[in-house]
């Protein structure tokens, strides 16, 4: 039985991790409420680099397995941002509601709305094996905010292939296709395999 904790204090995340990893055999999940830890500043310049920073430093305060992973939304319009600042776009404490104001502020007149959520996924272990995997969601950001669900820029996020926001879906059919499950399935993969040697 592999114990993993999930490297984030962030309850949206966390249920969308726990609902991504229900089907794994052989790994036990815990959260900061069983196993707590110290949250991590990110100052990566990538998601990738934050999502390692976050499993290394965990994964040395706790002596556990961590799954860290960190995602965000790039805007063709806006150079890429606010990428890895997508949860302090706003600044200060982290305001979704302020986020997705400040977003569609920024791309008011805007008609290039293309942009893609990102996920990067690391899993380490206290012996300093590590692996990573990305995933991407393409799509665009909707003119006003709809739907109630998920959280952060959920409500402005239509994927391609779709007319309606993240936030309008239920949690199931956004897992289907999230850029968070893209990366998790690949983490899963190296799980399962591990869990079996």
């Amino acid at each position: 039985m592999i114990l993993l904790l999930l490297g984030t204090k962030n309850e949206g995340k966390l249920s969308e991790l726990r609902e991504l990893l229900a089907d794994l055999e052989g790994v036990e999940l815990l959260t900061f409420h069983a196993r707590p830890f110290k949250s991590v500043e990110e100052i990566g310049l990538s998601f990738e680099e934050n999502a390692r920073l976050k499993a290394r430093t965990i994964g040395a305060e706790t002596g556990l397995p961590v799954l860290a992973e960190d995602a965000g939304l790039e805007v063709d319009a806006l150079g890429g941002e606010p990428g890895v600042h997508s949860a302090r776009f706003a600044g200060v404490p982290v305001d979704y509601e302020r986020n997705n104001t400040l977003l569609l502020e920024r791309l008011a007149g805007v008609r290039d709305r293309k942009a893609r959520f990102i996920a990067v996924a690391v899993l380490c272990f206290p012996d300093g094996r590590e692996f990573v995997r990305e995933g991407i969601l393409t799509g665009r950001i909707a003119r006003k905010l709809e739907g109630e669900g998920g959280f952060g820029y959920d409500p402005l996020f239509i994927p391609d292939g779709f007319s309606r926001t993240l936030a309008e879906m239920t949690l199931v059919d956004k897992n289907r296709i999230s850029h968070r499950r893209r990366a998790i399935e690949g983490i899963k993969q190296v799980l399962r395999e591990l869990a079996h040697d």
